[in-house]
């Protein structure tokens, strides 16, 4: 192996990854932030968004995950400079992906009543509930944008929804500092406040992207005289082919991280509130394994389109490459920071709180040392499955994906979080696991098929 084959690709999967990462951290800050603001209001408080946001990130897994499927259509028709098929894929992804946000917003309707039958602590069930209402609705904007997001990044100009998440961001962050805490006349509204603050920056976010796309002569074509309700089958079970798998591969994975904000919730508000804390934080990092993520799905489907298998393979190892090179760095920076880190989402000089306070620090110090080790395993697994989508190979996947969540990590985070087990590490070891397990078997799943792909083209 001669490492220069690979290092010469890192310039190009920085350009590519870095709008998308930066996009995606911004969507994760603002979460840093609300979480710190929401924080200062207590322990309750901050497990209540937590406990609202479990059911909110499950909907998302589904309608982010389903919207993934725009964007290896894309670029193959971007590809092959096929305007008409690029067009149709946006339109019918557009499509969809509207009726999906507000089917998921019904959705979360109907399951509010959960929350009572979850055995969380009935106060964080009062605050969560009119925070999820608010939220809920979010969803059709937030699906909405995906559509958008996706035929861009497709396109490879990922630097717009960039923009627009940045734009979406610093007013949600201005909205919650003055709701909130009633800032400037405004009523103090707690966690309400960050519900409405997340509601306007996605509906802002969505209309200031088309703008962004409309300008551009480019994209222009395909996100102008869109005929929405003149549709096809074909391109409609294509979408569906690729995005229900896809769909159903993200929920899987978020759902065994929204299972452990339920299993903490069993521990009480403090291991909950420790629990967020460690999410949010791993969230950022985890963000950048999403943005190589993209670029390996955007890079392997062109090269899809070209049929260059050979340098598909090259191109999807230097980008696990530069993501296990970002993944070591996080983990020692959680391992040296651990202590310090958790001390920024709670008021330490609060005395009312002293006690919980403590408490959710300590709890949180240990799992941000859990997900130290788990950085390696997260990122490689969620770059081979954007691989994966670049190659339209997603059925496979997602038996993969259900196996190693649900099968081998869900059960060892059930048995071991318990509180006379090793309560909210022994979650976090089940989390270990199971993205461990998922990294090895989609690793050796695209070296199958990449393996097969230039057997068959050589011998053609």
């Amino acid at each position: 192996m001669v490492l220069s084959n690979y290092t010469k690709e890192f310039r190009y999967n920085l350009k590519l990854a870095s709008p998308v990462i930066l996009g995606m951290l911004g969507h994760t800050f603002v979460s840093f932030v609300d979480n710190v603001m929401v924080g200062q209001l207590g322990a309750a408080e901050l497990a209540a968004v937590s406990l609202g946001n479990s059911f909110i990130f499950i909907a998302m897994s589904l309608g982010i995950g389903f919207s993934t499927a725009i964007t290896p259509l894309v670029a193959e028709a971007d590809t092959e400079q096929n305007f008409t098929k690029g067009k149709s894929v946006f339109k019918h992804g557009l499509f969809l992906c509207t009726v999906l946000g507000i089917v998921l917003f019904l959705l979360e309707l109907v399951a509010k009543p959960l929350m009572y039958v979850m055995d969380q602590p009935e106060e964080v069930v009062v605050l969560a509930i009119p925070y999820l209402d608010l939220v809920a609705f979010s969803l059709v904007p937030l699906i909405v944008f995906q559509a958008f997001k996706q035929f861009s990044d497709g396109m490879s100009l990922t630097k717009y929804p960039m923009f627009a998440t940045i734009v979406a961001n610093v007013l949600n962050v201005a909205i919650n500092y003055v709701l909130i805490f009633g800032k400037f006349g405004c009523p103090e509204m707690g966690i309400v406040g960050a519900a409405v603050g997340t509601l306007v920056s996605r509906f802002v976010m969505v209309f200031f992207l088309w703008w962004l796309l409309a300008k551009r002569k480019r994209s222009r074509p395909y996100v102008t005289n869109i005929k929405f309700f003149k549709l096809s089958k074909q391109p409609i079970k294509k979408l569906m082919n690729l995005g229900l798998p896809s769909a159903m591969q993200m929920f899987f994975e978020v759902a065994i991280f929204t299972a452990a904000i339920w299993l903490s919730g069993l521990l009480g508000k403090n291991a909950q509130a420790a629990n967020q804390i460690a999410l949010n934080l791993s969230s950022m990092t985890f963000m950048v394994a999403m943005g190589l993520s993209v670029a390996a799905m955007v890079r392997v489907g062109n090269q899809k389109g070209l049929k260059d298998f050979v340098n598909l393979k090259r191109i999807a190892e230097s980008i696990f490459l530069v993501g296990f090179m970002f993944a070591v760095v996080f983990a020692l920076f959680f391992v040296i920071f651990h202590q310090a880190l958790p001390d920024l989402y709670v008021d330490l000089d609060d005395p009312t709180n002293a006690l919980d306070t403590a408490e959710v620090v300590k709890i949180a110090a240990t799992l941000l040392l859990a997900s130290a080790v788990f950085q390696i395993s997260d990122s490689l697994q969620v770059i081979v499955l954007g691989a994966l989508r670049g190659l339209q190979d997603v059925k496979v996947p997602t038996i993969i994906t259900f196996i190693s969540y649900w099968v081998i990590g869900f059960p060892i985070s059930y048995f071991l979080g318990k509180e006379d087990a090793y309560g909210s590490l022994g979650i976090w070891i089940g989390l270990l696991a199971g993205l461990t397990a998922a990294a090895i078997l989609l690793f050796i799943r695209l070296r199958y098929l990449t393996k097969r792909l230039i057997s068959h083209s050589s011998t053609a």
